[in-house]
């Protein structure tokens, strides 16, 4: 998984330089999509690639490390869409509600029966974030920016309300989520429409286990929290 977010972060970076290269030393300096940021309200729409993680925090009796659990990030899928509000400049507020479709493998160390120690962890997630963007001035065709917010996200594949748990095969997770996020991107104004590649994390400030009935499971007695972290990587398009 660090592998895929290198590749990824390492094309971004690659067409950032060509573009912004060819914008700051080419003579003639054409201005693309002049009275874009002008307007009041703009929209657009994303598509993209996510990695969710967990973050787990134990229960002080247990301070052996094996018996951690262990998360397997899998690579996974965003698109959504965006409505910008203009305040000034260099700022906007902007919604970006999305789908996001990921999946986490969890393995339980403290299971010795091969059936049971290992958990798949797929999510379906209605993601709603209100984030405000901090731009710099716009240099030729280009502008770089920064965003950050907060999100509420609904967990359409929760089992929260099942009966059943980890001894009838079922990890349980609550149904809302609460996130703070931060990210950087850079806004591309071509000859059509604007195009902006950014990378953004997402942190969950709330506890998402729901844990089994009974309080000695070996699933999750020891866990004390756990909460979502995750790398966002979007291609806007307005």
């Amino acid at each position: 998984m660090r592998s895929f977010h290198s590749h990824i972060v390492f094309v971004i970076c690659l067409c950032v330089f060509q573009v912004s290269h060819g914008q700051l030393f080419n003579k003639e300096r054409l201005a693309n999509l002049e009275t874009f940021d002008s307007r009041p309200l703009s929209w657009g729409y994303f598509l993209g690639f996510n990695s969710y993680d967990f973050k787990f925090t134990y229960n002080r009796q247990f301070d052996d490390e094996n018996t951690d659990v262990e998360v397997a990030p899998q690579a996974g899928f965003n698109v959504g869409l965006i409505g910008d509000l203009r305040i000034n400049d260099y700022l906007n507020l902007r919604l970006e509600p999305g789908i996001y479709f990921t999946q986490r493998n969890l393995t339980f160390p403290r299971i010795e029966e091969e059936s049971d120690y290992f958990r798949e962890v797929k999510s379906t997630y209605v993601h709603l974030p209100l984030l405000l963007k901090v731009s710099t001035k716009r240099l030729n065709n280009f502008k770089p920016f920064i965003v950050g917010g907060i999100s509420k996200s609904i967990n359409l594949g929760s089992n929260e309300t099942n009966p059943e748990d980890n001894y009838f095969g079922q990890f349980r997770m609550t149904r809302n989520t609460s996130y703070y996020e931060l990210g950087f991107g850079i806004d591309f104004y071509l000859y059509y429409f604007k195009f902006s590649p950014s990378i953004r994390g997402v942190f969950a400030t709330s506890d998402e286990l729901v844990r089994d009935r009974n309080p000695l499971s070996p699933w999750t007695s020891n866990i004390a929290s756990m909460k979502t972290r995750g790398v966002f990587i979007n291609f806007t398009f307005q």
